[in-house]
């Protein structure tokens, strides 16, 4: 399927490993021009090394941190007219919400709500004067199904979600959606580090604590990041202008709510 976004201009956020560069992978192999933006210089050129390889699209490296006011002005610097921007951000170490200070949860909120929000506001009215938009936010399957020791994720990326339910509907009319994707275990660093901490409380082996996820996931194994990448590259597909405002769930079904 051609998604229609050959030759747009998208920045990825977080964009060196794990989910964001799944992200930019798709968008590139879909023809999206990209500025990438992370904060290890070794990995995000690494990034930019493989994603080149995938065709035609123009790959731009942004050494720089998003959660900060200059980390977000090189990057709009270096795409100041993005059609398609994807926020992600590292998310807090798992622990006990007894350690948790004030320092730790305006922390976890700058990193998982306001970089987000304030990268929307920067860009959005011009997405809307160019007739085309397309946000997409990573969120967390703990904004619906809050996970153990992932409290700061769980607060900030839901104080996220209930900002974006209202801007959401906007900017629909300009063909500008925003929605987020809320990714559950998924074969990444990040992921694999959340089972071991979670085998640390249990007492067991990370592999045997893995083993138990399996056990209780209907997938029966963590998701592939290329699934995830792929589903983000629809989200931006110029075929996606009448959903937004959603929270696409990617957890091989282990949430079993209906809404």
């Amino acid at each position: 399927m051609d998604l229609g976004i050959s030759g747009k201009q998208g920045i990825v956020c977080g964009a060196s490993q794990g989910l964001g560069l799944a992200c930019a992978r798709a968008l590139a192999g879909e023809g999206v021009h990209l500025t990438l933006i992370a904060r290890s210089p070794e990995p995000l050129q690494a990034a930019v090394d493989s994603l080149s390889q995938l065709g035609g699209a123009k790959i731009t490296a942004v050494v720089g941190d998003i959660t900060t006011d200059e980390g977000r002005d090189a990057v709009l610097q270096a795409c100041p007219e993005p059609d398609i921007l994807i926020n992600n951000a590292g998310g807090p170490p798992p622990g006990d919400f007894r350690d948790w200070r004030q320092k730790e949860w305006f922390d976890a909120v700058n990193s998982n709500m306001y970089s987000a929000i304030d990268m929307i506001r920067r860009t959005l009215d011009g997405m809307a004067e160019r007739g085309f938009g397309r946000i997409v936010n990573i969120t967390s399957t703990a904004v619906k199904s809050p996970m153990s020791g992932l409290g700061l994720s769980n607060g900030a990326r839901a104080g996220l979600t209930g900002w974006v339910a209202g801007v959401a509907r906007e900017k629909v009319s300009s063909n500008v959606t925003i929605n987020n994707l809320l990714p559950g275990l998924f074969a990444t660093d990040r992921g694999r580090g959340y089972l071991a901490y979670r085998a640390a409380q249990e007492g067991v082996s990370a592999e045997a604590f893995e083993q138990q996820f399996y056990a209780i996931s209907p997938a029966g194994r963590m998701g592939d990041p290329d699934e995830f990448g792929a589903t983000c590259a629809f989200l931006c597909s110029a075929m996606n202008g009448y959903m937004s405002g959603q929270n696409i769930l990617l957890d091989g079904g282990v949430y079993s709510g209906t809404y």
